[in-house]
């Protein structure tokens, strides 16, 4: 019996040791707390802000919940599932009122315990844009134009002798519709100076007040390459030699430049300064220019006039111009990395024994191009001339009248590593000598070495498209008897510009090469 007793004992003790085993105690956590950011937040009226919040959860993170004031929120990053401390992250977008918004923020833990936290967040209106500045007449003092507004140009604006205009990089410049003596234009006079530097992210542009582009913009969306005339150009005057001669034949030193009445000293252009420094011209691109002055006289997009060598100029565009894209009236100014496209008359024109160099630059046509080159020589007894090295001359695709090159008038010059392609058939994409070229090519003074040309389809002796006047020669071979040129095909060309340097452009970015 004893024995008995003591084994229910021991059984009863046995069983209750297994009961108190089998019911653990549930540990006790404290409630998240969650800490919102230190600072306020701020955002535009219409744009999206990150919000951060701090939360601790020794309970173990479960799930967050947001309401917001004046906005929008939509959770972006939180904590794994289980996780006791971490980030909160949501993307708060600012509704159209400015003022006072707030976000909150609820936490809940593994155990259902929460907590909230509310940030507050700053929303400002969009700024409004200052007022476009309104340039007429004379500058006669050093002046900034600042990217952070238009700058409207109303009929004839003059950096006047001993001044200086900077532009900055981004600036935009419209020019107003006007015709004649109305034309609107820039024109830095002899003696003045334009610092217009841009840069490939942030050029300057000149356009028509019609153009929709915004502040901070590159491009516009309502105009395109038919859009021509609708404003003047820039014109820049220096002190370089010109070829020239007054309606007698009697050399000038200094002429007017087309566009300008002759009543107005800022016109003047030509000197005996070779070197004379006009400023810096970089990363511009001027567009839907070439105003009609008078019947067939419209306004270069970029006129250089007596220009010296102490002016930098590169990475220039020229798009979409009534007349021609670039013209240098005599003057000694390098030209690098410049374009002009879809010029309704000359793409690059040469005048009055311009003696500069222009390399690594583009003639691009559009339909109612003339020719991509147009060289014409002395105007006066002062001859002198010019170097083109580098240069790529791209047709419109076979419209009759796109023409690859005019030289004529005593044209002087070389002519080196020049491209052409997409030209249409000989007999209209020609490249012709005229008006005595034939006899400074035949004397050495015109000269052409390493030509490549894709022909047309409708081409196969590049014989029929490189005549002189006389129909019996040809630039096959210079008088020296070296072969100018060789016909490729297209794309495996080993002369003309570097493309890439023109991926700023607006010809590039609507898709005009």
């Amino acid at each position: 019996m004893k024995k008995l007793l003591l084994l229910c004992v021991l059984g009863l003790f046995v069983f209750t040791a297994c009961e108190e085993e089998s019911e653990p105690v549930t540990p006790v956590f404290d409630a998240p707390t969650v800490t919102a950011p230190s600072s306020v937040s701020s955002a535009q009226t219409g744009t999206a802000v990150d919000v951060t919040f701090n939360v601790s959860t020794p309970g173990g993170y479960t799930s967050s919940a947001w309401s917001a004031s004046g906005g929008t929120a939509v959770e972006k990053s939180a904590p794994a599932a289980g996780a006791t401390s971490g980030d909160v992250v949501a993307t708060f977008t600012a509704g159209s009122s400015a003022g006072a918004a707030s976000l909150s923020l609820t936490v809940t833990d593994a155990q259902g315990k929460s907590s909230s936290q509310t940030a507050v967040i700053n929303v400002t209106a969009e700024p409004t844009a200052p007022a476009p500045v309104q340039h007429s007449g004379i500058i006669d003092s050093d002046e900034t134009w600042t990217a952070d507004r238009f700058h409207i140009l109303n009929n004839k604006v003059y950096v006047a002798d001993g001044v200086t205009l900077t532009i900055e990089p981004g600036t935009i410049i419209k020019g107003s519709p006007g015709t004649g003596s109305l034309s609107s234009a820039l024109i830095v006079a002899m003696g003045g100076k334009i610092n217009a530097v841009g840069t490939a992210s942030a050029p300057i542009v000149f356009t028509s007040t019609s153009d929709n582009i915004e502040l901070g913009s590159t491009s516009g969306t309502n105009l395109t390459t038919d859009d021509s005339g609708l404003w003047g150009g820039l014109i820049v005057l220096g002190k370089a030699k010109i070829s020239a001669s007054d309606d007698n034949g009697v050399d000038v030193v200094s002429a007017q430049i087309e566009g300008i009445p002759a009543d107005l000293t800022f016109g003047t252009y030509g000197g005996s300064d070779d070197a004379d420094n006009s400023g810096t011209l970089s990363y511009i691109s001027i567009r839907h220019g070439g105003s009609l002055l008078g019947e067939g006289n419209e306004i270069h997009g970029l006129t250089l006039g007596g220009v010296g060598s102490g002016t930098s100029i590169s990475y220039i565009e020229v798009v979409a111009n009534k007349d021609d894209g670039i013209e240098f009236f005599g003057g000694s100014v390098d030209c690098s990395y410049c374009m002009t496209a879809f010029h309704d008359d000359d793409g690059i024109d040469i005048d009055q024994s311009y003696s500069g160099s222009v390399t690594n630059s583009v003639s691009l046509q559009g339909p109612g191009s003339d020719h991509a080159l147009e060289i014409d020589g002395p105007e006066g007894t002062m001859e002198a001339g010019f170097t083109l090295d580098g240069i790529t001359l791209i047709g419109n695709g076979g419209t009759a009248k796109s023409e690859i090159a005019d030289y004529r008038k005593d044209a002087l010059g070389a002519n080196k590593n020049v491209y052409a392609y997409n030209f249409p058939p000989a007999g209209d994409g020609d490249v012709s000598l005229s008006s005595g070229s034939d006899a400074t090519y035949a004397a050495g003074t015109l000269s052409f070495e390493n030509w490549e040309i894709a022909l047309n389809a409708a081409d196969t002796d590049v014989l029929n498209i490189m005549p002189d006047i006389s129909g019996t020669r040809t630039m096959i071979n210079n008088p020296s008897g070296s072969a100018a040129v060789t016909v490729v095909t297209a794309g495996s060309q080993t002369v003309g510009a570097t493309l890439a340097g023109f991926d700023w452009t607006w010809s590039k970015a609507n898709g005009l090469y």
